[in-house]
């Protein structure tokens, strides 16, 4: 099995690992209530998507 014949120095393994951090979730706001929501998914305190009431959502107010 190959082995590397010189060692990698940090600053090539750390370029290597720039995209191996997760990102924040992005949230949007309901345009029905104003609660925070994924985007492109069915509220779930007022079940509205796409303008109009999908699901029945859980009113907390």
């Amino acid at each position: 099995m190959p082995n590397p014949k010189r060692r990698h120095s940090k600053s090539r393994s750390r370029k290597r690992r720039t995209h191996d951090s997760l990102s924040r979730i992005q949230l949007s706001n309901c345009p029905n209530c104003g609660n925070k929501k994924l985007p492109h998914r069915v509220c779930p305190r007022c079940g509205f998507y796409g303008g109009r009431t999908v699901i029945e959502g859980k009113e907390q107010f």
